[in-house]
């Protein structure tokens, strides 16, 4: 069986048209809307941590990074975010796990923070294709933009030099990308089907897709804005991390910045769409397991905020989609869940679908044309011994990987109600705890709580946090526990400095 990941970058969940709307109207996403038609819908899934890094190192791993106790800076790396670290040596990650059990692996991926120096995220890949040039990235030098330039894209109120010069660079980047198929979602899902089609002779395959849109800059082709907004004077394309009480943004020019989000996401339906059609174009639909998810989501004035961040936690923040389309379409075909699942139980769950419970000892080298078929290194089973004549991966002891997350697959064919009774969010120095009754946000030291009930009919028009110490206390323990026990020296003095992550709190600094 094949796997497809596809990950995007800040998609909220209510933007899938299918799944909600936000405050400011419909986005449309029909390809998405018949993806789910044919899946399994998870409604109630959370990172495991935030933002970008930290989330793939649990997607990747299964296992935690929360509460950010393994952050190593190497040289030439730059860790800005707690999580934010390399993937650790002595972690498995799913490409590997699949490698070792005969996969021929692959990631084409747009984000650049994956291949920053001693960043190791393409790990296990047999290969990896970068996509440079979006976001920040320091891929061109020139010709620098004029102020005109600037202006036209970032109105005047909102210019910080950082942002000045982060825009430049975006605009460098940007230069010669005149038509549709030049942007990067469209860029990284026509490489994802050249891949399939040049490997359509391998028996299992693992893509996973990673695309940093419907994140920032928000530049889109004219004709997906013009679906949402069109009376563009000037444009809105940086998200300002800042509490819209605390900047000069008037309602035009949060329309505006509303509307180019919603662009975006259309425009990665789009092309999430190729994608979907090329792999059933190529007869693989009836072997491949697809799955559809985020990192996390990102607020454009909802609660009057416009970034992403930890504290006070919200929901356009940290509700993900997650959606399966097994390849047998009629096992998923309108199941929707809610139970609540995190960002490590994916990982869990791809393997168990796909029957592969253990790794190998050995890769299957003849892939390679290295060994012989009835060849095998001395004191080693060959392949073919230990996963069976066929090759299969199946049968494998169950539970062998050292992971956190855990397959909720059964859970989902057995239509099953309950499946975690709460998940722990962390990000920066704030954490954040659900359950099917509450959610629960804090600093990492237990001060400024935030407490919603989640049955009433307006979860977070009030923070009812003092009317029930006894709730606030039990979440939070449950926050330390998941923590094992003890939060990391260095947290603790983020918290209580009243400091953190960029882009977490309405004390962070500048993205």
């Amino acid at each position: 069986m094949n796997v497809v990941l596809v990950i995007f970058d800040s998609l909220r969940e209510d933007c899938i048209e299918c799944l909600g709307a936000p405050p400011w109207g419909t986005v449309y996403t029909p390809n998405l809307n018949k993806f789910s038609e044919e899946s399994f819908v998870l409604r109630r899934c959370y990172p495991e941590s935030l933002p970008t890094l930290p989330a793939r190192r649990a997607i990747y791993t299964g296992k935690r990074a929360y509460p950010f106790e393994e952050d190593v800076a190497f040289k030439g790396d730059n860790v800005i975010n707690p999580g934010w670290g390399p993937i650790l040596e002595e972690r498995d990650t799913i490409s590997e796990i699949l490698q070792e059990n005969g996969y021929y692996t692959a990631l084409i991926s747009d984000i650049q923070h994956q291949f920053k120096p001693s960043k190791n995220f393409h790990r296990g890949f047999d290969e990896w294709l970068w996509i440079r040039g979006y976001e920040f990235d320091v891929y061109r030098s020139g010709p620098i933009p004029s102020r005109e330039e600037i202006d036209y894209w970032l109105p005047k109120e909102l210019q910080t030099q950082l942002r000045i010069n982060k825009l430049g660079q975006a605009l460098m980047n940007m230069k010669g990308r005149t038509k549709e198929e030049d942007y990067f979602v469209a860029n990284v899902m026509r490489e994802s089907v050249r891949w399939l089609e040049q490997n359509a002779d391998k028996e299992n395959k693992f893509l996973l897709v990673e695309a940093w849109s419907p994140h920032e800059p928000w530049f889109v082709p004219k004709h997906y804005r013009d679906m949402y907004y069109d009376d563009y004077s000037k444009q809105q394309v940086l998200s300002p991390y800042s509490d819209l009480h605390d900047i000069d943004m008037s309602p035009e020019i949060l329309k505006i910045t509303q509307a180019n989000y919603s662009a975006m996401v259309t425009m990665c339906d789009r092309w999430f769409g190729y994608l979907y059609d090329s792999i059933a174009n190529m007869g693989m639909l009836d072997d491949t397991l697809i799955v559809v998810t985020t990192d996390h989501g990102h607020s454009i004035g909802d609660y009057n905020y416009v970034g992403k961040r930890g504290y006070p936690s919200t929901p356009e923040v940290l509700d993900i989609p997650v959606i399966i389309r097994h390849p047998d379409d009629k096992l998923g075909r309108g199941i929707s869940s809610d139970i609540l699942i995190q960002h490590t139980d994916i990982t869990a769950t791809i393997l168990d679908i796909i029957g592969v419970n253990s790794k190998k000892s050995m890769r299957k080298l003849e892939l390679f044309g290295m060994m012989q078929d009835d060849a095998k290194p001395v004191g080693e089973k060959s392949y073919d011994q230990i996963s069976g004549s066929s090759g299969d991966v199946h049968d494998q002891k169950q539970g062998t990987f050292d992971m956190d997350g855990k397959s909720f697959f059964n859970a989902l064919l057995n239509k099953e109600n309950r499946f975690r009774d709460h998940v722990t969010v962390g990000w920066g120095a704030a954490v954040t705890v659900i359950t099917d009754d509450w959610w629960f946000n804090c600093r990492v030291n237990g001060k400024g709580p935030f407490l919603y009930n989640l049955r009433s009919q307006k979860p977070f028009g009030e923070n009812v946090a003092d009317s029930y110490p006894d709730v606030s206390k039990e979440l939070f323990d449950l926050a330390l526990k998941d923590a094992g026990g003890k939060f990391p020296d260095y947290l603790m003095a983020m918290a209580d400095s009243g400091k953190d992550a960029p882009g977490c709190s309405d004390l962070a600094v500048d993205l």
